[in-house]
């Protein structure tokens, strides 16, 4: 059933999450990274850091909704957006590293997902009121930046490799960036608000196939870039469940915002 509050997606989460350990699941690497956010976004709407804590909670459903909806969809072998079809298609890959597991999440998830949501939950309200709150979910991800990369550090030791392609300019998985996901979001957000029927299924249509483009060339990096993920992979942590539960063990920090709640 569809996430109605904060609570019930962070519930349907660790439910996910603790699905993919018991299988072994690679599905379970963005999930947990995805829990992280949405526990930290369930703070931030205690500490009264947005504009419209309400209206905040009211996004992160929607937004959630449209990933937990794309992996059930999966786990039933129905066709979920291609952007979410080729990042699942990659968790059947052992070679698809981590980073780019979680990126694969991520381009899914924030350059498709996001904007709809944002329009589907302003619907009837002129969606630049959502900008500010938007913008303060960078702010959010940043804040857990540090903490994150020391996981994912630990479980793929050679992962810094990637930093001797930073002038690859033609390789979305060295260029991929969060902030710029968002602001893609945000424009494709305004593009895609007041359409309906026909011009909003074209419109979602092309984004669609854009951004599963994307996550073909995130999944099959070339040349040198190709080389160095599969020495990063020889190095890197094996065991989906292994790697999950280093991900996942900061639910114990977090497990008072719960209670609070």
């Amino acid at each position: 059933m569809a996430a109605t509050t904060i609570d019930e997606v962070i519930l349907q989460l660790e439910q996910l999450i603790e699905e993919c350990i018991k299988t072994n699941s690679r599905i379970g690497f963005f999930a947990s990274l995805y829990y992280k956010v949405t526990v930290r976004v369930k703070e931030g709407i205690l500490n009264n850091e947005f504009e419209d804590g309400a209206r905040m909670e009211r996004l992160d459903v929607f937004f959630a909704n449209r990933y937990l909806e794309a992996v059930e969809q999966w786990k039933q072998n129905k066709k979920p957006s291609g952007p979410w079809e080729s990042a699942f298609l990659a968790t059947k890959k052992p070679t698809v590293i981590l980073l780019q597991q979680l990126l694969l999440g991520m381009n899914a998830h924030i350059n498709y997902d996001l904007g709809v949501a944002a329009v589907d939950c302003a619907v009837g309200q002129d969606i630049q009121g959502l900008h500010k709150d938007f913008i303060s979910i960078n702010t959010i991800i940043g804040s857990l930046t540090f903490e994150v990369t020391n996981a994912i550090s630990r479980i793929s030791p050679l992962l810094s490799l990637v930093g001797m392609h930073a002038n690859n300019g033609e390789s979305i998985l060295i260029q991929f960036s969060i902030s710029n996901a968002r602001d893609g979001a945000w424009s494709f957000a305004e593009e895609l608000a007041g359409k309906t029927g026909e011009e909003r299924v074209k419109c979602l249509a092309a984004r669609d196939q854009t951004i599963k483009k994307l996550a073909d060339a995130l999944k099959s990096p070339k040349g040198f870039v190709k080389i160095t993920t599969f020495i990063i992979f020889l190095f890197e942590w094996k065991s989906p469940r292994k790697i999950i539960q280093a991900l996942y063990d900061y639910k114990k920090k977090f497990f008072h915002y719960q209670k609070a709640a």
